[in-house]
């Protein structure tokens, strides 16, 4: 097998983490908060640094992800082409589902730096809406795919919140 990604993952990828994060994480917070900055939550100004700096935190997280997906699993983020490779190393050493996790925190960040009440149930909404997808589509898909090495995985990496310590 070549170490060299398929052309098709670099394009499949590039559109459909264009189209996924242009809806998930830029549009739709757009329409809620209108990128206004409102009084910041709680009354208290460090809140919209608390923000940016989620936000600022998840952004190579997702990037990490993207590239790993390409260059290791040789495959998308896209359930139709999905890697054909087990993904374990960058941020998926530390969880198991490092870019849903990147973009809740992005969300929580864009709630906190706009001073929206809205942006955050809306994270918290897709939060529960990943777990789902996770739970019911993507890890039975990847015990089916990757069988023992994928149990071995779940067994050293937790599904959201990394230890203290990496495996």
């Amino acid at each position: 097998m070549s170490d060299r990604p398929p052309l098709w993952s670099i394009l499949g990828t590039f559109v459909g983490a264009t189209l996924f994060i242009g809806a998930t994480l830029v549009y739709v917070p757009y329409l809620m908060a209108r990128w206004h900055l409102s009084p910041p939550l709680f009354g208290w100004e460090p809140m919209r640094w608390i923000g940016m700096a989620l936000m600022l935190l998840a952004a190579p997280v997702i990037l990490d992800f993207l590239v790993r997906f390409v260059v290791h699993g040789h495959g998308t983020p896209v359930p139709i082409a999905p890697p054909t490779r087990l993904v374990v190393r960058g941020s998926f050493r530390y969880v198991r589902n490092p870019a849903y996790l990147a973009a809740v925190v992005g969300l929580v960040g864009q709630g906190l730096w706009f001073g929206s009440a809205s942006v955050l149930i809306y994270a918290l909404v897709m939060w529960v809406a990943f777990h789902l997808f996770v739970i019911g589509y993507e890890e039975p898909t990847l015990r089916a795919s990757f069988g023992s090495e994928y149990e071995a995985y779940c067994r050293a990496v937790p599904r959201w919140l990394p230890r203290g310590r990496v495996r």
